[in-house]
């Protein structure tokens, strides 16, 4: 079994963000053209901290959505945080407009569904899993970076009846940070932002009713015969 190195390059910052967030980075776009493609009242595009845009989400929460996002440039990436959201790794209303010809990595908390690790090219998840579960993959390429999330802890190869995977949000974290090449020495907290609220919900979009939990049982990434979380037990098998 792979074990976490001692040493990951978290990104630093994102422990503040709470139960629920989702962290992403999309290759070559602008900060203010990632929240076009993703979807936002522009005439509510502003700078502002990391502190406001978590604040404002919270404030505006939607279902379990994030209700305020923010965009900032980072090397030849946008770093994109979601507070209290999730949508930019599984929802396919809005990762296959965002990651229209470029590439985007996601790293997604849940504390009362599932978490996720998602490497999204031109609008196709390349790789998707679980970090709790590196052994249950999915996507068009599943095994491309098999090597590399060894290296970083998320055993490809996970015993289910064995040991849990440890520091699974700092494996993904570390796991993106060999992706994207950025070293991850700048916090987030530092980060100036580019600020807006997200449209309402699209026809396509995941119900409030149904949620994150709808949306990965539809991926089939929930359900069968995997068991439940401990952490998640409002997460039912279907």
């Amino acid at each position: 079994m792979a074990e976490a190195p001692e040493e990951l390059p978290c990104f630093p910052g994102h422990e503040t963000l709470g139960e629920i967030y989702c962290v992403s980075f999309v290759r070559d776009l602008s900060p203010e053209e990632v929240l076009r493609r993703f979807g936002v009242d522009e005439e509510t595009m502003e700078e502002v901290t990391f502190h406001e845009v978590d604040l404002r989400s919270v404030d505006s929460m939607r279902a379990d959505a994030a209700g305020y996002i923010g965009a900032a440039r980072v090397g030849g990436w946008t770093v994109v945080v979601e507070p209290g959201g999730w949508q930019m790794a599984v929802d396919h209303a809005i990762y296959p407009r965002v990651s229209r010809g470029t590439e985007v990595v996601s790293v997604c908390r849940h504390e009362y569904a599932q978490d996720t690790f998602a490497y999204i090219v031109d609008g196709t998840p390349v790789v998707s899993f679980d970090p709790l579960y590196p052994e249950e993959r999915s996507g068009s390429d599943p095994d491309r970076f098999v090597a590399k999330m060894r290296e970083v802890g998320l055993d490809p190869d996970h015993d289910i009846d064995g040991p849990g995977i440890d520091h699974p949000m700092e494996s993904s974290f570390a796991l993106a940070s060999g992706i994207t090449g950025l070293s991850f020495s700048t916090d987030l907290r530092s980060l100036r932002f580019l600020g807006a609220e997200p449209l309402g919900w699209s026809s396509d979009s995941p119900k409030r009713t149904g949620g994150l939990e709808q949306v990965l049982r539809d991926l089939g990434l929930i359900g069968g015969d995997r068991p439940v979380d401990a952490r998640r037990d409002d997460v039912v098998d279907g």
